[in-house]
Parts: C-alpha cells; structure tokens; sequence
C-alpha cells in the first residue's frame, strides 16, 4: 500500500483514491509519482475492467501542492524536464496515464476540483460530480498557465471561449455549471452509484472491444476522414481476430450472455 495513492479491487474493479485528506488531498511530487505508478501496476492486470478514480476525505483534490513542491527545487526541476523523445514529464504524466489506459476511467468528484486535480479528473474518460463540488483552473490565480494536459482535455469537451475563461480568470463554479459547460458527464448527489452503474454497463461488453473503442476514439478524434477509416479498419482487423469477438457473435446467436476471457487488446 502506498501513503497517498490507495488502490483496491473490488469485483474486477480499480477503486483508486487520493489518500492526503488532510491536504485536501493535495498533489506533491510524490503523490503524481503514485499514480503513475498505480495506472502501471493496473495496466498490467488485465483481470481489471475498469478504475473508479476518486479522493478521499472532503475533496477530490486541491489542486498541486505549491508549498510541499517548493521545498524540493532540484526535484522538482527534474520533474518539469522531459527527456528527448518523451512525450510528457511528470506532472503530464501523471495524469495522461489514465487517458492511456485500455479499460475506461471514470472520476468521481466532490468537495474541490481544483488546478492539476481538474486536469486529473478531465484525463478521465467520463466524470461525475456531486452538484455542490466546486471547479476552477486554478492556475491562473498564481499567474500561471494549465499545463498538466488541460491543453488537450479541456478543448475536447469545452468550447474554446469557455476554455478561455476559465483559464484566464481562476472563476470557481459549481457542478451544475461544470455539466452545462460539459466537463463533467453527470451530476447527483451520488456520483459514485451513478459511476458504477455506469461502469456495469460497460462490463457486460467484451473488455477487447471496450479498450479498442477507447484507443479509436482517442487515435481518430481529430483525423481527417481517410486518416480515421484507416485507424478505424485496422483496430476492427485486431479485435475480429481475437478470441473475445467469437464469445461475443456465439452468446449473441445462442442469446445467452457472453463469458470473456481475459484482455488482450492494449
């Protein structure tokens, strides 16, 4: 068990949670070295269908720790830097991962989703939210820029003038706000019931099919057509010749429900 990444199993589910609730569970550099951490150690369990990533205590996340992080220059230099050919560092990283893991991700927020924990919950691939959590790209109220993969996150669900907003100006608002602006995917005052509905629904599909949907969409999103029916044919050829394709058109023929093997696929 690590100090402020917890994961649990639960029915073939990742429950991973943010466990610095005394911070509001702030992101120090350990803390962004856990996740990266336990989104290898799941990527690696192909048994696991799916990750419910949440925080423990009051908030999802405060947002980076400036004042833990400023008392380690050199490490935290270190981990800014990229390496030739990398495509994040580690503060990116620490939130691309769940963006690139094959089974879908899905955040559940309440309390404060602020900063780098806003930009965690948007590498998501669906997040729900108790209607009185507040949001804001916080980066701007200390002069700075969202730069652990907002870039990317906040553009594909937002409109650009919103975008601006709230990256100019730190504005803090609400769940209900968050959803008509559409960074978030719902709103209840049980987002972790509404998640894992979600995610039950999910599992009843092939666990090939569901990881090949999410590196489509995510390969193709922004492709110009002869692009995307080239990554969409050669992901259909993968899955078509993989066992869990077969379970699928037997159950379906003998209509009864499928039993899947293991992932393959990513």
């Amino acid at each position: 068990m690590s100090d402020r990444v917890r994961v649990e199993i639960v029915e073939s589910v990742a429950y991973v949670s943010l466990d610095r609730p005394e911070k509001l569970n702030g992101l120090d550099l350990d803390t962004l070295e856990e996740l990266v951490d336990a989104a290898r150690r799941i990527k690696a369990d192909r048994s696991i269908r799916g990750v419910i990533l949440q925080g423990s205590g009051k908030a999802f996340s405060a947002g980076l720790d400036f004042a833990s992080a400023g008392k380690q220059p050199k490490r935290m230099a270190k981990a800014f830097a990229k390496l030739p050919g990398q495509k994040t560092n580690l503060f990116q990283r620490a939130c691309w991962v769940w963006r690139e893991l094959p089974v879908p991700v899905i955040a559940v927020v309440h309390g404060h989703c602020f900063g780098g924990g806003l930009q965690l919950a948007l590498a998501a691939d669906f997040r729900f939210s108790t209607p009185d959590c507040t949001f804001s790209v916080m980066e701007a109220k200390w002069g700075l820029i969202p730069d652990m993969t907002g870039t990317v996150t906040l553009r594909e669900l937002a409109a650009m003038d919103v975008v601006k907003r709230l990256a100019m100006t730190a504005e803090i608002f609400d769940g209900k706000q968050a959803f008509e602006w559409g960074l978030v995917t719902g709103v209840d005052e049980d987002p972790l019931a509404q998640a894992r509905e979600l995610l039950a629904q999910i599992m009843t599909r092939s666990p090939d099919a569901v990881a090949a949907t999410k590196t489509l969409l995510h390969k193709s999103w922004n492709k110009a057509p002869r692009g995307a029916f080239w990554v969409e044919s050669r992901v259909q050829l993968a899955l078509m010749r993989g066992k869990n394709y077969q379970i699928a058109r037997a159950a379906n023929s003998a209509k009864k429900l499928p039993e899947f093997v293991l992932r393959k696929f990513g």
